[in-house]
């Protein structure tokens, strides 16, 4: 694959042909459409006025709490602005918002989980007004993934340039879904969403995340077995694009950088390189650096992720949400982007997953949801575990058999208790997670009574 090198050091030919006003590179364009309310509007929404309804401690630590939230994530976010542990403190946002897809989405119990009606302009501006919120909260070394897929991926990609800046877009990740399609339509199969990875500054939290190398690819990549030592490693080259007038740009050894490029260390570390026996030198002289096995923590992962599918065997975990996400997708980003005892929010909390995996991994966490059966979901998850798949669809079989039509078509998840499993059923049932507190916006509190009731019961 070719390596551009930057306008300055090239000889000339092509940039000859363009002016510096035209390689101007800065993104000038801005996009409209109906409806685009000004920045300084949306940071004046109403805040919700928000009760508490449960929680582990009588005087829990405002700084410290964990918190779920029952209602329209767009006032309680501008509340939470007014917030000295949470404005500016957050240092991983990842959202999973609603794609577009002029749907509503229901449960395994057949229950309506959400809506997902808005579309076109009206979409647009519903994501950018939480987003210009969002970015308030985020840390100056904060990170934002916000997962969508080929229905908005691209106008939202440049609502995040308006908002966050084009120079703090990371990555465009782009994930394997699901198994492969076999389409009846004229079209390649469909087995692809993306993420988009922005950062608040140049300056964030990263962890490299790496796979494990495996004897197969480890010795193929690292062909060559040291005889002094027995490690293992491989030959790369010691110089770079890129011609340099400094000290890696001198001759070392007698030998000059090849044209148009330049050593990728001062001849002295070379030197220094050589004498560890660091420097293979070829049967015609040529050195190369040997990169040691050893010394790699992994392989670097790269933007396209292939493992993380959403549930597609009866033997995998899951609550029965629609549409929820692979917890070693979200586990990959809170590690990578966030370190233990940081602040993480997901403001489309869905199943809560984001928030399990978090609690998990000792991060502090805020999620926000405005669908009750999304609450219960995330409580019974806290409280009880996930369930394998298969054990849904044996359930739900078994409740349609003993119940009036109707009252089957509205069980809710929630109230899916352990007796009604069958008996085979292995159900996942991990350490509990309560240390949180469950609000609600005031006018709605009444609309959790029952799940609230529930949870209590748990305890």
């Amino acid at each position: 694959m070719a390596t551009g090198i930057p306008k300055t050091q090239s000889q000339g030919q092509a940039a000859s042909h363009f002016s510096d006003s035209k390689l101007n590179n800065n993104l000038d364009a801005c996009f409209l459409y109906p409806g685009k309310m000004p920045a300084s509007e949306i940071l004046k929404t109403d805040r919700a006025k928000c009760v508490k309804l449960w929680s582990k401690s009588e005087q829990p630590s405002l700084a410290n709490e964990n918190c779920l939230y029952y209602g329209d994530n767009l006032p309680i976010l501008a509340s939470l602005m007014e917030d000295n542990a949470v404005k500016g403190q957050v240092k991983l946002i990842y959202i999973d918002p609603p794609f577009a897809t002029k749907s509503v989405f229901q449960s395994r119990s057949q229950t309506d989980a959400y809506s997902d009606l808005l579309s076109g302009n009206n979409y647009i501006e519903f994501i950018r007004q939480r987003l210009i919120l969002l970015r308030e909260l985020l840390a100056e070394d904060g990170s934002i993934y916000v997962h969508l897929d080929e229905n908005m991926a691209f106008y939202i990609k440049v609502i995040m340039d308006e908002i966050f800046g084009q120079r703090n877009f990371r990555n465009w990740i782009t994930r394997k879904k699901c198994n492969p399609k076999n389409y009846t339509r004229k079209t390649y199969g469909n087995v692809s969403d993306f993420i988009l990875f922005y950062t608040k500054s140049d300056i964030y939290v990263w962890n490299r995340p790496v796979e494990e190398w495996t004897d197969l690819r480890a010795n193929k990549e690292y062909e060559y077995l040291e005889k002094e030592t027995g490690r293992r490693y491989k030959k790369v080259p010691i110089h770079a694009p890129g011609a340099r007038n400094g000290e890696t740009g001198k001759p070392w050894r007698g030998m000059n950088p090849p044209p148009g490029k330049h050593w990728q260390y001062p001849p002295k570390t070379l030197d220094e390189m050589d004498a560890r026996g660091e420097i293979y030198w070829s049967a015609t002289g040529n050195p190369r650096r040997k990169i040691y096995l050893d010394s790699s923590s992994g392989i670097p992962v790269q933007d396209i992720w292939l493992e993380f599918r959403d549930a597609y065997n009866q033997n995998i975990k899951i609550t029965g949400y629609p549409t929820e996400k692979n917890p070693d997708l979200l586990a990959r980003i809170i590690q990578g982007s966030s370190n233990p005892g940081d602040l993480v929010l997901d403001c489309f909390a869905g199943s809560g997953t984001t928030l399990s995996v978090a609690s998990e991994l000792g991060r502090r966490w805020i999620g926000i949801d405005n669908s009750s059966e999304a609450i219960a979901t995330t409580l019974r998850r806290f409280a009880k575990g996930c369930d394998r798949m298969g054990d849904f669809v044996s359930q739900q079989a078994s409740l349609q058999d003993n119940l009036p039509d109707t009252e089957s078509r509205q069980l809710s998840l929630f109230n899916l208790e352990e007796s009604r499993l069958s008996p085979e059923s292995i159900h996942e049932k991990n350490e509990m997670i309560n240390d949180f507190a469950l609000y609600a916006v005031e006018a709605r509190a009444w609309e959790l009574e029952e799940i609230q009731k529930q949870w209590i019961e748990w305890q």
